[in-house]
C-alpha cells in the first residue's frame, strides 16, 4: 500500500513537472524567436559581412597567377568601413613569404602603395608579378589596410590589418 501511494504521488509530481517543463518549452521558442528577430533587425548590416571582411575583400584576376602575369586587384572596403570602422587611409599590396615558410631571406615585394581619398570604399591595382621570387618559395598576396584608431585618451594613431585573397604564388625559375 505504501508503495502504491508513493507511486501515485510520484505520478502526480511527474505530471506536474512534465506540465511545467512543457509549458516552459513552448514559451521558450517564442521568446527566442522574438529576441533573435530583434537582434537581427538591429544588426542587419553585421550579418551581411563576415568577420574575414573586417579589413576588406578583394577580387584578383587571374585567380592562380605566376611570375610575369599581370594582376588585376579590386578591393572593396564597404564591410571594413561600415561594420568594423576600419576606414583605410593607405593600402599596401605586397607579395610575402609568410613566417612559417620564410627562412629570413625572402623579403616582401611591394607591388603598390596607395593613399585613398576620404570616403573611398574601393581601390584598384594593376601590377605585374616580377621575376624576383625565390624559386619554390610560396608567396602570398597580402593587402594591408592602414587605418586610424583612437587611443584611450582619444588621440588617433595608425594601425593595420591585412588579408590574403588568393593562394600562394610559387616561382618555378
Amino acid at each position: 500500500m505504501l508503495y502504491k501511494g508513493a507511486e501515485r504521488t510520484l505520478g502526480k509530481d511527474y505530471q506536474s513537472t512534465y506540465h511545467s517543463i512543457f509549458s516552459t518549452a513552448m514559451q521558450l521558442p517564442i521568446k527566442s524567436v522574438l529576441v533573435s528577430l530583434a537582434f537581427f533587425s538591429i544588426s542587419a548590416n553585421a550579418v551581411a559581412c563576415s568577420e574575414a571582411a573586417r579589413f576588406g575583400e578583394a577580387t584578383v584576376t587571374p585567380a592562380n597567377p605566376k611570375v610575369g602575369d599581370t594582376l588585376n586587384i579590386q578591393v572593396d572596403f564597404t564591410c571594413a568601413v561600415q561594420n568594423s570602422g576600419n576606414v583605410p587611409l593607405f593600402v599596401d599590396y605586397t607579395l610575402e613569404v609568410l613566417p612559417a615558410n620564410n627562412n629570413g631571406f625572402e623579403s616582401p615585394i611591394i607591388l603598390g602603395r596607395h593613399t585613398l581619398s576620404p570616403g573611398a570604399l574601393s581601390d584598384n591595382l594593376t601590377a605585374t608579378i616580377p621575376n624576383a621570387l625565390f624559386k619554390g618559395a610560396p608567396y602570398s598576396l597580402i593587402i594591408t589596410n592602414i587605418h586610424s584608431q583612437k587611443d584611450a585618451d582619444g588621440r588617433p594613431f595608425l594601425t593595420a590589418g591585412e588579408f590574403g585573397p588568393i593562394g600562394p604564388i610559387i616561382s618555378s625559375s
